[in-house]
């Protein structure tokens, strides 16, 4: 009997609904590897990926043809099979993997690990090709502990950091607040951190009300504020806000509060996937998407890559040995269980506090 593998995939009109579709595991092409996916983060993050699928190629990462996708997630893997002259089975990488238990791609060698040469993947940003071999990777920090929490923060602090550092060349805009909404995210998280340190005057998230004393205690933010009391933020000097929930009633709260006094409106996220986007915001600015692969490749450039790297190892370490104060981890087990975190992480029931860690094989 052939050998198989299981993937999670997504309807693509309804991400509520959910298969498990097996494959069978055929011979490699030349130049194949096979890896075999242990474990990787689901945040909202990953719903995000669904919601903009289209827009921002998420979906064309793993393609499927029938109307059903499989929504990317960074993670580990190791390579267990290879038709590759200079690749050998047993490293392990980090890096943008499906919610799978195995997946099949054509890779090249690069300095610090591989890069996916797929055909469907040559318009995709460089960093969302590259997997990074865990005895090359300056980032790595041992220990399962260390690495569950660098899926689940890694990358989305890495959006944070350079979205703070966009901000930051821009003196902010000449604001003195920030304000953050869907404040409770990762990414957001990441961000007040590092905001903190500019010498604003304020550092203001908006979440929902179940989430104000979460965020109070991290520190981070000087007033966290439920998304009905927007309002109730002080208007005394240029302020600057970011986006991560992509809810429209809300951005329009934002930008009707502050007018001509808000100086830089920055769209990252869609948490709230099911709320209208509604039409752009009456007053203020434009809201301007963010592409952080657009600020790494900037700063890669100006900085060099040692520079670059000294300062992402130096804040990403910080911030993630900071989680062990705040974030939980919840590792998950076995395809139907995975189907099940996937449904929890779209209906928006996993704490802030929380952290999941699926795996689609058995524990």
């Amino acid at each position: 009997m052939a050998e198989t593998t299981t993937h999670l995939e997504i309807d693509r009109k309804d991400y509520s609904r959910t298969r498990l579709r097996q494959e069978p595991l055929g011979d490699l092409r030349r130049g194949q590897v096979r890896f075999r996916i242990e474990r990787f983060a689901l945040t909202a993050n990953n719903v995000t990926y669904a919601v903009v699928g289209d827009m921002l190629g998420y979906w064309g990462f793993f393609p499927t043809r029938d109307g059903w996708g499989r929504v990317p997630a960074m993670g580990w893997a190791a390579v267990v099979d290879s038709a590759h002259p200079e690749v050998r089975a047993g490293a392990r990488y980090y890096g943008w993997f499906p919610m799978s238990q195995n997946v099949d791609m054509g890779v090249s060698p690069t300095s610090d690990g591989l890069r996916d040469e797929g055909e469907h993947r040559a318009g995709h940003a460089p960093v969302y090709r590259s997997y990074t071999a865990t005895d090359r990777d300056p980032l790595y920090q041992g220990g399962a502990d260390a690495e569950d929490r660098h899926a689940l923060l890694r990358g989305l602090f890495l959006t944070a950091f350079l979205a703070d550092d966009f901000l930051g060349e821009k003196g902010y805009y000449g604001a003195t607040r920030l304000i953050v909404l869907s404040a409770s995210s990762k990414t957001a998280i990441g961000l007040a951190q590092r905001a903190s340190k500019r010498g604003l005057a304020e550092v203001v998230g908006a979440t929902s009300r179940a989430n104000v004393d979460f965020l109070r205690s991290l520190g981070w933010y000087d007033r966290v504020v439920a998304y009905d009391e927007i309002g109730s933020i002080p208007v005394d000097g240029d302020a600057v806000s970011v986006d991560m929930a992509g809810n429209g009633a809300v951005l329009e709260r934002v930008h009707a509060h502050f007018g001509n006094g808000l100086k830089y409106s920055m769209a990252i996220g869609m948490s709230h996937h099911e709320a209208a986007r509604g039409a752009p915001p009456s007053v203020g600015p434009t809201p301007e998407m963010f592409f952080a692969p657009t600020q790494a490749s900037k700063r890669l450039q100006e900085w060099g890559a040692a520079k670059y790297r000294e300062l992402m190892v130096g804040a990403l370490h910080e911030f993630v040995g900071a989680s062990a104060s705040w974030l939980q981890l919840e590792r998950v087990y076995g395809s139907e269980a995975v189907r099940g975190a996937w449904s929890r992480t779209l209906a928006g029931q996993v704490p802030p506090n929380i952290g999941l860690i699926p795996s689609m094989w058995e524990r």
